[in-house]
């Protein structure tokens, strides 16, 4: 029997029902359809069914498309500081579980996927950076912090501070202020750069100006695979941020990597991560439009053994799917014409909109403009700390593909 406690509540639609007994955690504004009690964004709202069924409890947004994110259906739950608690160790138990050696340096809480809703924390070395996107987790932020911060110090894990990346229009849609800044009720260091070291390759991260957190860390486990194939190629990295994957190529022996990159503080990084990793002689770097540039090559007749494509999401929501096909339909095809045969494409999508059949379908079309045989190598996922759950699609978004062309 669920307990009786003092929450608001709210009724939902038969839709949205189905969907949460299915196990996904959101309620959409739309699908509310009565409420009672002292309703205000941010608090614990019980959700009840057309017929009154108690179907579980979370928070509520009066300001968000998403009306209640669900954090429990167990009716004796209390969401004090306990349970918070709790989800923070599920979270870090499962991380040290999955990523063994590497936990210094991934993603330590994913928002729906550890039951923490709108929540991304990732750890470099000694410093978090959080982003928080949900009016109501960031209610209960310091408790959270608090017990990342604890638990981690109890695994001895040495952490200076934590960076808050709140700067998401995201958050103006939740009622809450966007910025940037080191949390400050903690102590922290003058210095927003630290070194992280990942698959042996070291690199300098700026929590406070790269883009996102500050490092992409769910193609980890992606950069090692081409990493494979790079000894002794000649090497392209497209949209290399700050040359994660180029330098991960470099460190594996290939003859020559040439990274790209519309970004010019981006390219400057990536050349001060070479030089971290003493791989100068053998990369070269430039700041240009991919789009515009994979056409130049193709007319000089340039050839290289490995391409590797890794752009920013095309797109961000259904509406604009058919323009982002096309751009990743153009981008692919251009790196076919790169390639001679035998050559290795090594293409992705970090896209939830963009599922993998439309994508596969895309590199089907791609192919045969180019008039080549695609041969895949592996089809691989995000990185496991940045975990999928089947129940919830929109964690489900890396999609990556090694290819040769035949």
């Amino acid at each position: 029997m669920r307990q009786e406690r003092a929450f608001p509540a709210v009724t939902v639609t038969k839709k949205a029902e189905s969907a949460l007994r299915a196990g996904h955690p959101w309620v959409y504004a739309a699908e509310i359809t009565g409420r009672r009690g002292d309703l205000s964004s941010g608090c614990i709202t019980d959700v009840f069914s057309p017929h009154g069924a108690w179907l579980g409890a979370g928070f509520y947004s009066a300001e968000s498309k998403i009306g209640v994110r669900v954090l429990s259906d167990n009716a004796n739950e209390g969401f004090g500081e306990q349970f918070f608690a709790r989800r923070v160790k599920y979270a870090l138990d499962y991380r040290r579980a999955v990523m063994g050696g590497d936990f210094a340096c991934c993603r330590l809480i994913f928002g729906e996927a550890d039951g923490l809703p709108g929540l991304t924390v990732d750890r470099f070395s000694n410093l978090l950076v959080s982003q928080v996107l949900s009016r109501g987790t960031d209610g209960v932020k310091d408790v959270i912090y608090r017990a990342l911060l604890s638990q981690l110090e109890a695994m001895g894990e040495h952490i200076d501070g934590i960076y808050e990346r709140n700067e998401s229009p995201i958050r103006a849609l939740e009622g809450l202020e966007q910025y940037k800044g080191w949390y400050s009720p903690l102590p922290h260091p003058l210095s927003a750069l630290t070194e992280i070291c990942e698959n042996g390759v070291r690199y300098t991260v700026d929590v406070e100006n790269g883009q996102k957190t500050g490092f992409f860390l769910d193609q980890k486990y992606n950069r090692r695979a081409v990493a494979r194939l790079a000894r002794g190629r000649r090497v392209l990295d497209c949209f290399t941020h700050t040359g994660s994957f180029a330098l991960n190529a470099a460190l594996a022996g290939a003859e020559h990597v040439t990274a790209v990159d519309v970004s010019e503080s981006a390219v400057a990084l990536a050349r001060q991560n070479a030089a971290l990793n003493g791989l100068e002689g053998r990369m070269d770097f430039l700041a240009a439009d991919v789009f515009e540039l994979l056409p130049q090559l193709i007319e000089r007749h340039e050839r290289y053994d490995l391409v590797i494509l890794d752009p920013p999401a095309f797109t961000k929501s259904r509406r604009t799917v058919s323009g982002a096909e096309r751009g990743y339909r153009e981008i692919n095809y251009r790196a076919m014409r790169l390639l001679p045969r035998g050559g290795y494409l090594a293409t992705c999508s970090c896209s939830h909109f963009m599922p993998s059949e439309l994508f596969e379908k895309m590199l089907r079309r791609a192919a045969q403009d180019a008039n080549v045989t695609l041969k895949q190598i592996e089809a691989r996922q995000q990185s496991p700390d940045h975990p999928i759950l089947w129940s919830v699609p929109e964690t489900d978004y890396l999609k990556f593909y090694i290819f040769q062309v035949v």
